[in-house]
């Protein structure tokens, strides 16, 4: 007797058979190593002869990271400020680039290649290094020019304008994956819509915002999930950096695993608050569909 399951059922059954390398791969290597941290996290440690000796303190080391640690919320500030304004700009430039992309073109293939390039050339130390070294800022706004634009600029536009060019090298480098994943949302999306709303008089901004941003919408929460993430862990993360200090310069364990889970729940927080606002989003779109 065969067991037949509905296609439902066979949908799931696919996505958790994706999933199960990942979740294996979890419970063997990092399931140990996270409750370890959790457990030095609430505990104060020290190096003796006969090895770690841990005693608990309970949640001082994460009071610690609010009331007596001055550099922690500053770095914690600062990065939450660049990932507000470095994820829009990727969303904006990806899919603008993905719009293009995907339009039929002599070598778009060779300028595909092209913008995922900087995923796999500048990443991890090597984008740190080259980060460090300023070749992320674009050589037309130097500080000769800024001098030349003050004399009839005011540093209140000026300055936030030289900032906005700064980050426009690492939005390009952080757009490849983004840029793939919409091409591969517009490729699924039928040609016959398109004619159809051309058919009754609709305008190319009209088949965007009626057919292809609605379609693409799943596309744009994966992406900005993924763009949160990336920005909150990627090498130049300051709070990272911050963390991989107090374990390496400090030899504080246990501190560096209390800092460590306050910076993923709060990540955490806010993954949950861009996950309920985008099912809202879907969910009306999916109700005026």
């Amino acid at each position: 007797m065969k067991l037949r399951l509905s296609s439902r059922w066979r949908h799931f059954m696919e996505g958790y058979l994706f999933v199960s390398p990942w979740v294996i791969g979890f419970l063997l290597f990092m399931a140990i190593p996270l409750g370890q941290s959790l457990y030095y996290s609430l505990n104060e440690l020290k190096l003796s002869r006969e090895g770690l000796i841990a005693t608990y303190i309970g949640w001082r080391h994460y009071s610690d990271a609010f009331t007596t640690d001055i550099a922690f919320l500053p770095l914690l500030k600062q990065t939450i400020t660049s990932m507000l304004v470095q994820v829009p700009l990727i969303m904006i430039f990806s899919l603008i680039s993905a719009l293009l992309l995907h339009r039929p073109s002599r070598g778009r293939m060779i300028f595909r290649g092209i913008f995922f390039m900087p995923v796999i050339i500048a990443s991890g130390v090597i984008l740190k290094k080259l980060l460090d070294q300023g070749v992320a800022k674009l050589p037309l706004f130097t500080e000769s020019l800024y001098d030349q634009l003050n004399l009839f600029i005011p540093d209140s536009i000026l300055v936030p304008v030289f900032l906005f060019s700064d980050k426009l090298t690492p939005v390009m480098w952080d757009s490849g994956v983004q840029i793939l994943i919409f091409l591969a949302g517009l490729l699924t999306i039928s040609a016959s819509l398109y004619e159809a709303a051309r058919c009754d008089g609709a305008t190319r901004w009209e088949c965007f915002w009626k057919i292809t941003f609605p379609m693409i919408m799943p596309m744009i929460f994966v992406n900005t999930l993924f763009s949160i993430v990336n920005s909150f862990t990627k090498a130049d993360n300051q709070v990272m950096g911050y963390i991989q200090t107090v374990v390496n310069s400090q030899n504080k364990y246990d501190y560096a695993a209390a800092l460590g889970w306050i910076y993923f729940i709060i990540i955490f927080i806010v993954l949950t608050f861009v996950f309920l606002i985008f099912r809202k989003s879907m969910t009306a779109v999916e109700g005026r569909a």
